[in-house]
């Protein structure tokens, strides 16, 4: 948590992780850092030099320490720095503009990494189920970034409410540790199943693969990927690095097909649409053009027109046609239907509301709530299915028994009106969006899974600025017990401000408004 009570923003971090290649040589793991904060600066991109701490002669078994048969003891041993070597390292980190970040493998470390003053604690995969040293590295109040090579999942589970439960800030990086990794076992369909099954933490990718190979990062990217790592180093005459490691110039293309990825896959939000874009669009679209002269106060009609490419300015476009548009000057044969002089007719009441199903439907889908065959829709239009955009909402009968269920929906900027029930008591719960409510007076902003209670006789009324989605959990619903604080509401017959349909209404809707 940060100083203001927020929390750390992990979004577009890239780790480097230095591990041992500094060979044990403070000069040339200066030159790594200031490469690293050379690319950093050049891609524009929020960058950690990663350190690895190991207290060698405790957290090494004794009887290993001369001699050892494990290949990673006597790596270990050769690169041995000293505290006043991994300051100036610290020190070079610092002056090269780049975060300060470490990953312990033993307790005595986490209190070095403390002392230190580094910005972010790292765990490793080999240590995401060492719980005496997790338990160590959650007391910091660090900034912790956990790899989840070789976990089930279970076992991510498991992390993932324990860093919750001590109220870390706490990123988790989907990572196969084998070095380096072969592009068949990258399984980075993982960052889908970490985001959706993990939707707080931030989930970002700590990589082994081959480095000149850039394709894994942007399908990272692209699968939603928000922080990376990966290994560096600096190769020479006598120093040659790991498969899996990258030199300063694997970094710098590296980097650039991240950073190309992330402008490729723009932003969640629907973008506006671009001028460039429309006027491509544009060039290709169909007009209404006059197949005989109409003159004003005419009906113009399919049988009169004809659609022709390319569209003049202001022209009315084909898809834009539909019956009843009257001409409000003379128009020649041939001449394109100017929107400067037609009057277009207000769309049919049906598809004002088959429109909103649509966005219901897409709404539902995307929230993943799921209904059955067996519902009933009413859409609610206090004042007219003409102003149903601005004053609505679309409920969804589950069940109405002894007790009731319904789905609530409200598309953006829609506002159901204040009324209050005589026998019914019901509690809100929202599924997805934001919820604006107001009642007894008092208003409350409620979020995913926020309830609120609504007792008889209580003034109520809500809105969205967002679009909404949210349960109604009732005792019995009864149609003549809803009384609104707009008299002229209480006037109108329950069929005037309600239009039921069985399922979506999909050959209703036109018949429930207009019966004749």
């Amino acid at each position: 948590m940060t100083e203001d009570g927020s929390r750390y923003n992990f979004d577009g971090l890239v780790v480097f992780d230095l591990a041992n290649n500094h060979q044990g040589d403070i000069d040339h793991g200066c030159r790594i850092i200031r490469a690293m904060g050379e690319q950093a600066a050049k891609h524009g991109v929020k960058a950690a030099m990663k350190f690895q701490f190991r207290q060698l002669d405790t957290f090494i078994h004794k009887a290993h320490l001369d001699g050892s048969s494990n290949k990673h003891v006597s790596r270990f041993l050769s690169t041995r720095l000293d505290l006043d070597g991994v300051q100036k390292l610290f020190d070079e980190v610092k002056a090269a503009g780049l975060l300060s970040m470490c990953t312990p493998f033993d307790e005595e470390s986490v209190d070095v990494i403390q002392d230190m003053g580094f910005d972010i604690l790292k765990i490793a995969s080999c240590s995401a189920a060492d719980w005496p040293l997790l338990e160590k590295a959650t007391g910091t109040g660090l900034p912790i970034v956990c790899s989840t090579g070789g976990l089930d999942l279970s076992q991510v589970d498991d992390l993932n409410s324990f860093f919750n439960h001590r109220g870390v800030d706490f990123a988790l990086m989907h990572c196969v540790s084998v070095y380096p990794t072969p592009a068949n076992m990258l399984e980075l369909n993982q960052i889908d199943l970490f985001r959706n099954r993990y939707p707080e933490p931030p989930i970002g990718w700590s990589t082994h693969e081959d480095p000149d190979s850039l394709g894994p990062v942007q399908v990272a990217v692209a699968k939603g990927a928000q922080l990376f790592e990966r290994h560096v180093g600096i190769s020479t005459d006598t120093i040659q690095l790991n498969g899996y490691s990258s030199t300063p110039e694997q970094v710098d293309a590296w980097l650039g097909a991240l950073v190309e990825a992330r402008a490729m896959c723009g932003g969640v939000a629907r973008p506006e649409v671009s001028e460039e874009e429309r006027e491509a669009l544009l060039t290709l679209e169909r007009g209404v053009y006059l197949r005989e002269p109409v003159t004003a106060g005419e009906e113009v009609t399919a049988d009169n027109i004809y659609f022709a490419m390319p569209i003049e300015p202001g022209q009315l476009a084909s898809g834009r046609f539909r019956p009843g548009i009257v001409a409000e000057r003379d128009f020649a044969t041939d001449a394109a239907l100017a929107l400067d002089g037609i009057a277009l007719p207000a769309p049919p009441a049906d598809h004002i509301l088959k429109k909103a199903v649509h966005e219901v439907k897409a709404m539902l889908h995307q929230a993943e709530v799921h209904l059955n065959t067996d519902f009933k829709i009413e859409f609610s239009h206090h004042y007219g299915i003409e102003k149903f955009r601005e004053v609505g909402a679309i409920l969804i009968d589950i069940v109405n028994r002894e007790y009731c269920k319904k789905i609530i929906v409200q598309l953006p900027g829609q506002v159901h009106p204040q009324h209050f029930h005589k026998r019914k008591e019901e509690t809100f719960q929202v599924l997805n969006g934001t919820l604006n409510v107001t009642v007894d007076g008092r208003k409350r902003v409620l979020e995913p899974g926020d309830t609120c209670l609504v007792q008889p006789g209580m003034w109520h009324n809500f809105w969205t600025e967002t679009g909404c989605i949210f349960e109604e959990i009732s005792t019995r619903h009864y149609n003549d017990d809803s009384y609104y604080k707009d008299k002229s509401i209480n006037a109108m017959e329950r069929a005037e401000r309600k239009t039921i349909v069985n399922h979506w209404g999909r050959y209703e809707l036109l018949d429930q408004i207009d019966p004749a």
